[in-house]
C-alpha cells in the first residue's frame, strides 16, 4: 500500500486535503470519486527518516481492536457519532491514539464523514477499514459496521498474536545458542588448539573441522559480520522491491514445512476479509479488490485480481481461483456453492471458522514439537563441540 496526498473538491465545491492510503494512484482518485470528491491534484507521499520514527509511535493493532469494540459498543447505546468520540477521547489511555481520535473528531466537527477523517490516517486505519466504514456510512448500518470490525479484529488479532508468540521461544533459544557458540570458538577453542599444537598429536578431522572454522571466526569474524549485516539491509531492501515482495510471498506459501501453516493463515484472512466486506454492505467487485489490497500476499492479491476480471465477465469468483494452486479445491468447490445458492457471505464464513480452527491446531501442534525439536538440535551442536574438543584432550592425558 502507497499513500497519496491529495487535493479535492466537495458537492459544495469546497477545497479538502489529506491523505489516503491505495494500492496505486488510480485506485487512490477511485476512492476519492467513490467518495464524492473531485480530485484536483495527488502525488504519492514521500516519507522521510523522521516521519518513519514518528510514525513509529502509531497505536498498536490491539489499541485498534479496543477503539473499534469500544465504539461499537457506544454506538449500540445509541450515541451519536460526535459524543461517542468524545468519550473516547477522554477514555482513550494511549497517546498516539488518542491524538488520533481527536483529530478525527476534529475534522468530523469541520464537515468532514467518519470515514473520511479516518481515511487521513492510513498508519492507524488500514483502506479495509475506512472502506467498510464507508458503506456503513452509506447503508446506515454503521452500528453493524463496527460490531463486524471489531469481531474480525479480534480474530485477526489473535491469530496473528498466537502465531508470532509460537515464535518467540525458538527465536531467543536459538540466538542464545549461537551467540554462546560463537564466543566459545572464538575465545576459546584458539587457546585450546595452542595446547594441541604443542602436544604434536594427531587430532580427529572432526577436530581440524572445529578449529579451522574457530581461525576463520577469530580472524575474519569482523569482515564476516559485516557482510552478514551488508546482505542482511540489502535483502530487507530487495524485499521492499516488486520483483523482492513476490519472491518472499511466493516462498512463503510454497516452502515445505511453512506452507503448511501460512497457507491455512492466508485463506483465514482471505475468506475472512471477503466476508466482512459483503456483510458490511460492500459490492462484491470492490470488496474483491480490497480484500487483495490488504490480505498481505501477492499470490493471493492477483488471485482476488483475476477473480475481478472473472465476474466482470460474467464468470465465478470459484473459476477464478481455481487457477491458483495455492487456493485448496475445497474454497473453490465452497465458493462455488455459496455462488450458486446466493449465500456467499455464509460460505465464506464457515471456510474462515474452519481455516482459523485449522491454524489454531497448527501452531498449537508446532508449539508441542519445537521444544522437543529444538533440544535435539541444541544437543547434536553441543555433542559436536564437546566430542570435537574432549577427544584430543581425553587422549592426550591417556598418553600421559
Amino acid at each position: 500500500m502507497e499513500t497519496f496526498e491529495y487535493r479535492a473538491r466537495d458537492k459544495n465545491g469546497e477545497i479538502r486535503q489529506g491523505v489516503i492510503e491505495a494500492a496505486s494512484q488510480e485506485g487512490a482518485v477511485d476512492t476519492l470519486h467513490q467518495a464524492g470528491l473531485i480530485v484536483v491534484s495527488i502525488q504519492q507521499k514521500g516519507v522521510s527518516f523522521l516521519a518513519r520514527f514518528y510514525v513509529s509511535g502509531r497505536p498498536k493493532q490491539k489499541d485498534i481492536v479496543i477503539f473499534s469494540r469500544q465504539l461499537a459498543t457506544l454506538f449500540e447505546g445509541q450515541v451519536p457519532v460526535v459524543q461517542a468520540l468524545k468519550t473516547l477521547v477522554a477514555e482513550t489511555q494511549k497517546k498516539s491514539l488518542q491524538k488520533i481520535i481527536a483529530q478525527v473528531l476534529d475534522d468530523i466537527t469541520g464537515g468532514l464523514s467518519l470515514s473520511q477523517a479516518m481515511g487521513k490516517y492510513p498508519y492507524a486505519f488500514s483502506a479495509f477499514y475506512v472502506n467498510l466504514v464507508r458503506s456503513g456510512e452509506e447503508s446506515g448500518k454503521l452500528q453493524d459496521v463496527f460490531s463486524y470490525l471489531a469481531d474480525y479484529l479480534e480474530r485477526n488479532y489473535y491469530i496473528t498474536t498466537k502465531v508470532k508468540n509460537a515464535m518467540v521461544y525458538p527465536a531467543v533459544v536459538l540466538s542464545v545458542f549461537v551467540i554462546v557458540l560463537t564466543l566459545m570458538m572464538v575465545i576459546v577453542v584458539p587457546r585450546l588448539a595452542v595446547i594441541f599444537a604443542e602436544t604434536g598429536q594427531s587430532l580427529p578431522f572432526y577436530t581440524q573441522a572445529i578449529l579451522s572454522l574457530s581461525f576463520i571466526l577469530r580472524d575474519l569474524g569482523i569482515l564476516i559480520l559485516i557482510l552478514l549485516i551488508v546482505g542482511v539491509v540489502v535483502l530487507i531492501q530487495w524485499k521492499k522491491t516488486r520483483e523482492g515482495k513476490l519472491f518472499f510471498d511466493h516462498l512463503w506459501v510454497r516452502l515445505p514445512i511453512i506452507s503448511a501453516l501460512t497457507q491455512k493463515l492466508y485463506m483465514a484472512r482471505l475468506t475472512d476479509n471477503l466476508r466482512t466486506l459483503i456483510m458490511g454492505g460492500i459490492p462484491i467487485l470492490r470488496a474483491l479488490a480490497i480484500t487483495g489490497d490488504v490480505v498481505g500476499n501477492d499470490v493471493y492479491k492477483q488471485a482476488t485480481t483475476e477473480a475481478i476480471e472473472s465476474v466482470k465477465a460474467g464468470n465465478t469468483i470459484a473459476s477464478a481461483f481455481e487457477r491458483t494452486k495455492e487456493i485448496p479445491a475445497l474454497v473453490t468447490g465452497m465458493i462455488r456453492i455459496g455462488e450458486t445458492s446466493g449465500r456467499l457471505d455464509f460460505i465464506l464464513a464457515s471456510i474462515a471458522r474452519f481455516y482459523q480452527r485449522d491454524v489454531d491446531a497448527t501452531v498449537d501442534n508446532l508449539v508441542a514439537l519445537v521444544e522437543p525439536i529444538l533440544i535435539l538440535v541444541l544437543g547434536l551442536g553441543v555433542a559436536i563441540l564437546v566430542s570435537s574438543i574432549m577427544v584430543p584432550i581425553y587422549s592426550l592425558v591417556g598418553g600421559l
